[in-house]
């Protein structure tokens, strides 16, 4: 049976094979597109397994597309324990699936304690320890976020261009320093804070689009940009959990 997994954000759609060891295999990366023509680009199969951080109705469309091209649907939810996983939320559904599944997949794969950080449209932490406990996390607007921002209420400040410096002598690289940089305050900030309670360093594991230009500012980061999909793999393996959503 040929299943493949899909992580739909809130700017694009990440899917990749579910290999025949549990793993994942190539990892394709498509872009919405407002006339829907992104769709053309689904694969088929048997399977879908679907984690959803977009609007409902992105959500909707998307799933109304994958009907048409698999047999069996899976969506995956925030649960409150699974697999020795354990959140810190009282109520599972105020717990994005998408940190859910990475945090899953850090547990999943032993490499916990770990300070995991999602940069997509918002900049997200969250801290396991290493017996599978989510000891909470929080939540930051990403610096291309801060950009956009910045450019809506002040349009001659561009939301793109620059490159980050300590002390920048133009617009566009102070633009770069200062959104860049208060999300390396806050993950270092969270890092020492993570160690102050755990005794030790945690591992610093980075995923999302906008992971890789924080890279080479925080010391031992590592990056591990497919973490949702990994996780929603392991998800999709635990014994048919995910109830079907559509049933073609």
């Amino acid at each position: 049976m040929s299943a493949w997994l899909f992580d739909l954000g809130n700017t694009r759609l990440k899917c990749a094979p579910l290999a025949p060891d549990g793993g994942i295999g190539a990892v394709r990366a498509i872009a919405h597109t407002e006339d829907g023509a992104w769709f053309d680009a689904l694969p088929r199969g048997e399977a879908a397994y679907v984690a959803s951080v977009a609007g409902p109705a992105l959500r909707s469309e998307l799933l109304e597309a994958l009907t048409r091209r698999f047999k069996r649907i899976s969506l995956a939810r925030t649960e409150r324990a699974l697999d020795g996983l354990r959140i810190a939320y009282a109520d599972p559904r105020k717990l994005g699936v998408d940190r859910f599944l990475a945090l899953l997949a850090v547990h999943a794969a032993q490499r916990a304690p770990a300070l995991i950080v999602g940069v997509g449209t918002a900049l997200t932490l969250d801290l396991l320890a290493a017996d599978g406990r989510h000891l909470g996390g929080r939540i930051a607007p990403s610096p291309q976020l801060m950009r956009e921002a910045l450019h809506a209420r002040a349009p001659h400040l561009p939301m793109v261009g620059g490159e980050y410096v300590e002390f920048a002598d133009d617009t566009e690289p102070a633009l770069a320093s200062g959104c860049e940089g208060a999300a390396v305050a806050l993950v270092e900030r969270s890092l020492a804070q993570a160690q102050r309670l755990l005794g030790v360093r945690p591992r610093l594991l980075l995923h999302g689009g906008g992971g890789e230009a924080l890279l080479p500012h925080l010391d031992g980061a590592e990056a591990a940009p497919s973490l949702v999909l990994e996780g929603l793999a392991h998800w999709a393996r635990l014994d048919g959990r995910g109830a079907p959503v559509h049933s073609p």
